[in-house]
């Protein structure tokens, strides 16, 4: 089943049988007689993609170039529907059900073989949508939600009653300092935008010309926001973009979007994850920082296609190769776990499987593990989600323009996403990979991660932290070292200086709070007790070194 990660009761759109749109992948050998070239890349890339992989020494290769045009051509007079190319895969969707058609493209010498991926067997979804879990929001009555803190606004943002959330993962420390996301361009792969042209939550996105653009990958030339259209790519939007001080605030409201619609609601099939593959191209070649996707897919309205747990090995599903693409061209997938933590089912989705892709699970307005949430690990060992945010009760806005509450992955997804755009914002020299290590290494669970909480609630705050002191990242050669990690009482801090330096050392608690700080002659080649630990419980906190030469910042764990 795929879900789009909210787990509420929400108004069903209707279908009956798709059997009239039949929609194959047409696999091609090769690229040849291409008059793209590697060497020309802004004849199919952006500027700011081709920066993007300048700056993060991201080479370019054959998968970059578009699919052979006179290919495209010669597929589109078989009269096939041409619905759009594959680059990744080297491959067109095409629409039709003519079996002559079909015969006739499989004989193109170029053509290596064609899978039909809506419908095989059609089969009626019974007049309710394909997706039975859905945003949770009532359609005509405002219900808003009580936060468990009384302070709603921290520095110049009034959150309103999206504080919670935004305070526990320490975005709004990130906001304090200025980083909301400005500069930062974020694609939404959802079901549609229902009303996001209308609804006031979103005004000073289209003030500011911060909505750049939408595609339609089910329907192309599609208007996203339109009356048919599903809400939930609205309400996963306001998690990060609204701005209605008071009442709700996003986690990046000063970024730029693009709301791309891969999802269809009231159908379940194969197709959607190659509409999600031709998303992600299309977000790369802009140019696009991050992906959030509330979305993810295991069984399908018909059986055929459904994916095993087996699949869920990070390289097996159409879309999970699609997203471990997207991550390799430098740009955050940030993805659901998942809403199946209670079912038999139980474990995370495509492509939240994916080794480079941004797994994020649900927990509560306290902190706790949301009982929805999908768990790992997934079928190969790995720890799945990353890490969690707030998804139980989480505060969003509903098609109909309200401030309300709702619960899924869906929710806990953008909510880092957004946050992810503000981290990338204040340290810009930084990878994504980098970032994703940064973020992980000052989660509550980063001691001993789970399959529930993955490596637990971020510090968006102590990320930066990490990444303003590069010597300090994971996987780096270290002026200073901890040991042991974890630890009872106190650790020892082991200098490798070529000179002796003076230094201040702070120690940080993972909720930000400095709980100790001494000034200090460090000699070279030396070991320290640090025994300020002595009287702190026992917990995950941060060392920060401080001298005149450099910053470096250690993890330590007390048990």
């Amino acid at each position: 089943m795929k879900q789009l990660f909210a787990i509420t009761f929400m108004l069903l759109f209707t279908s009956g049988l798709f059997a009239q749109e039949e929609k194959h992948v047409v696999f091609l050998k090769d690229k040849d007689n291409n008059p793209y070239s590697l060497s020309d890349p802004l004849a199919f890339l952006t500027q700011r993609s081709i920066d993007r992989r300048t700056n993060y020494s991201i080479p370019l290769d054959i998968k970059d170039l578009p699919v052979t045009p006179s290919y495209v051509s010669q597929i589109a007079a078989t009269g096939a529907t041409v619905v759009y190319s594959l680059k990744w895969f080297n491959a067109v969707v095409v629409n039709t059900n003519n079996p002559t058609i079909l015969a006739a493209i499989a004989a193109l010498p170029f053509v290596d073989h064609v899978d039909q991926v809506l419908p095989k067997n059609p089969v009626q979804v019974n007049g309710e949508s394909g997706v039975k879990q859905m945003d949770g929001i009532p359609p005509y009555t405002l219900t808003l939600p009580v936060s468990i803190v009384e302070n709603k606004s921290t520095g110049v943002i009034n959150y309103g009653d999206a504080y919670n959330q935004t305070h526990m993962i320490s975005v709004d420390g990130l906001h304090n300092l200025g980083y909301t996301g400005q500069g930062m361009m974020i694609a939404i792969l959802d079901a549609g935008f229902y009303h996001v042209d209308q609804i006031p939550a979103f005004d000073s996105l289209w003030l500011n010309n911060r909505i750049l653009g939408t595609r339609d990958f089910n329907i192309p030339g599609n208007n996203v926001f339109g009356d048919d259209m599903h809400s939930h790519g609205t309400s996963v939007l306001s998690t990060m973009g609204a701005n209605l001080p008071g009442q709700m605030v996003g986690t990046a409201p000063d970024a730029s979007f693009w709301l791309v619609r891969t999802e269809v609601g009231d159908y379940e099939a194969l197709i959607e994850e190659y509409n999600w593959a031709g998303g992600a191209e299309f977000a790369d070649s802009l140019g696009v920082d991050v992906i959030n996707s509330s979305l993810g897919y295991t069984t399908f309205d018909n059986p055929v296609y459904n994916h095993t747990y087996a699949d869920m090995d990070g390289n097996t599903t159409p879309i999970t190769r699609a997203a471990d693409l997207a991550t390799s061209r430098g740009m955050i997938v940030v993805n659901s776990a998942g809403n199946e933590g209670g079912s038999p089912w139980q474990y995370i989705g495509a492509p939240a499987d994916g080794d480079s892709v941004f797994s994020i699970g649900a927990v509560d307005a306290y902190g706790f593990y949301a009982y929805f949430s999908s768990t790992g690990p997934t079928y190969d060992g790995r720890i799945k989600p990353d890490v969690t945010a707030q998804g139980e009760e989480t505060t969003v806005i509903a098609g109909w323009g309200g401030v309300v509450q709702g619960s899924g992955t869906s929710f806990s997804s953008p909510i880092m996403a957004g946050a992810m755009a503000c981290l990338w914002q204040s340290s810009p020299g930084f990878s994504a990979q980098q970032l994703r290590e940064a973020v992980r290494y000052t989660a509550s669970h980063a001691a001993s991660p789970d399959n529930q909480y993955g490596w637990g609630i971020p510090n968006m705050v102590n990320a930066r932290i990490i990444l303003s002191a590069p010597s300090s990242s994971p996987g780096t050669q270290q002026t200073y070292t901890l040991f042991p990690v974890p630890f009872y009482s106190s650790p020892w801090l082991k200098s490798n200086l070529k000179k002796p330096e003076a230094a201040t050392i702070e120690i940080i608690s993972i909720s930000g709070q400095l709980m100790s700080t001494r000034n200090l002659n460090i000699n070279s080649s030396t070991t320290m007790e640090l025994n300020d630990f002595n009287a702190m419980p026992s917990g995950l906190y941060l060392v920060r070194i401080i001298s005149s030469s450099e910053q470096q910042v250690l993890r330590a764990v007390k048990l």
